[in-house]
């Protein structure tokens, strides 16, 4: 394992250039990027050399000057109540990015819940766009983080299901039960699931039921 030292050797100075709430506990920090990444990773996040860094996934695209991280707000949590406070111009500490969680221009579904969008939005902002379905679970309307830009290019291959409320264009229901409604599932494509502990492995044995190879799927758990 590595040594506090250690890590703080491994990690980059930026700065930030925004932080705001685009939900109610929801942010995105924007920061200038320090290094190259692939859409679909992570980078490590803290405030405080003398505190370990926290992952999160990239939100933004390969080509963009700036990286933006999307974050739930955590009143128990060390950093995201200390996150939430920063202001642009201060320094934030940043590890190199990292992850396998990797997708290509080949037929894929993309299964998200919550903050779980993000890696989706770095691969839709790549420009990874043709043979795409984005599945995209959450408890209220205003839980669609980035859907002012996945509704107009993807259209009805951008589904959002809305477990607590009713809104246009929105399916009524947990995504789960989506996916069941469905009448036939593609076994020709990957499926990515990104979310909750609970959300992956539910999903995963749903798609494995319905006839979906495992090694088709590949998923990230948030916690």
């Amino acid at each position: 394992m590595e040594s506090k030292t250690e890590q703080q050797n491994k990690l980059s100075t930026t700065i930030v250039l925004e932080n705001k709430a685009i939900a109610p506990g929801v942010y995105v920090i924007k920061y200038k990027k320090t290094k190259d990444f692939k859409a679909g990773q992570y980078i490590g996040m803290t405030t405080d050399l003398s505190v370990t860094p926290r992952l999160y996934t990239i939100a933004s695209g390969e080509n963009e000057a700036e990286v933006q991280i999307l974050y739930n707000l955590k009143d128990d949590g060390w950093l995201t109540p200390r996150l939430s406070e920063i202001k642009a111009g201060s320094e934030l500490y940043v590890t190199d990015p990292d992850g396998d969680f990797i997708d290509d221009e080949s037929p894929a579904w993309w299964i998200a819940s919550g903050t779980g969008i993000a890696p989706f939005s770095s691969f839709f902002r790549t420009g990874l766009l043709n043979n795409k379905t984005l599945i995209h679970g959450g408890r209220h309307q205003h839980s669609f983080f980035f859907e002012n830009e996945f509704v107009p290019v993807l259209k009805e291959k951008y589904i959002r299901c809305c477990s607590q409320e009713d809104g246009e264009g929105l399916y009524h229901g947990r995504l789960t039960r989506y996916l069941q409604e469905i009448e036939e599932l593609p076994t020709n494509c990957r499926f990515f699931l990104c979310g909750s502990p609970e959300m992956v492995v539910e999903v995963r044995d749903l798609l494995i039921k319905r006839g979906v190879a495992y090694d088709r799927i590949v998923a990230e758990i948030y916690f």
